[in-house]
């Protein structure tokens, strides 16, 4: 497979340039040249294999192909609520969620948080996305959104199955999700979500799941749940 960049405006122009990040990686990472053949994505499920036409010091313009509308999706789309972990693990977290396919990651604000995600951190891990996305060969961007305080979250998810972590709940593997297309998981903190929390949750319908006896770091548990639900169901073509 030839190496992948990502390329936003990938349907809007036959002539595309990459600038930033993606040009510095092919100029002066894979040492691309005119006439090298890459493959670009848009983020929204499209790829297109492309020429390089012309290398500039920071940017690369280059010639596409025929467009493709291409998915490697999970048919379940998964919305993962997650009290984020500290420091380096959170990028870690959003790499594997990105590869396994969940669909939008919402930080949580809950009454135990240990970490909290603004202005360059934000960018820090959509920046993850990208880069896990060009590794695994997934054509859609993983979302991440503003932080969400735990009730709105919970109050905002309307349809699908829907489970918070807890260690009173059913195994994952007794909901029934090889029929399901929506999938919601909210995952606490270090310190676990309060029993209020919990109440507030079964009140909108949410139901307590059970992830092991064992007690699991953050990203753990979110790689865990989002693992579980995309092997219940197949792939897309």
């Amino acid at each position: 497979m030839a190496d992948r960049f990502f390329c936003p405006e990938l349907c809007d122009t036959q002539e595309p340039s990459l600038t930033g990040a993606e040009a510095h990686h092919l100029l002066h990472v894979m040492r691309g040249k005119v006439g090298d053949e890459v493959l670009l994505f848009d983020g929204q499920g499209h790829q297109s294999t492309a020429t390089i036409a012309k290398c500039g010091r920071s940017e690369v313009l280059l010639t596409v192909g025929p467009v493709e509308q291409v998915s490697r999706e999970p048919r379940i789309a998964i919305t993962l609520g997650v009290a984020l972990p500290k420091g380096d693990r959170q990028k870690w977290m959003v790499e594997k969620l990105t590869e396994i396919g969940v669909a939008t990651l919402v930080p949580l604000t809950t009454e135990h948080s240990v970490a909290d995600l603004r202005g360059k951190s934000l960018e820090k891990l959509e920046r993850a996305v990208v880069e896990a996305c060009k590794q695994c060969g997934r054509n859609q961007l993983m979302q991440i959104t503003p932080p969400r305080p735990f009730g709105e979250f919970i109050a905002s998810v309307d349809s699908g199955t829907k489970c918070i972590a807890h260690p009173v709940g059913r195994s994952l593997s007794q909901f029934g999700l090889s029929a399901a297309t929506e999938f919601a998981a909210a995952i606490g903190p270090e310190g676990g979500f309060s029993d209020s929390e919990v109440a507030l949750a079964n009140e909108h319908g949410w139901q307590s799941m059970c992830l092991g006896a064992s007690i699991l770091r953050i990203e753990t548990a979110a790689i865990a749940v989002a693992a579980v639900v995309t092997s219940s169901c197949s792939v897309e073509s």
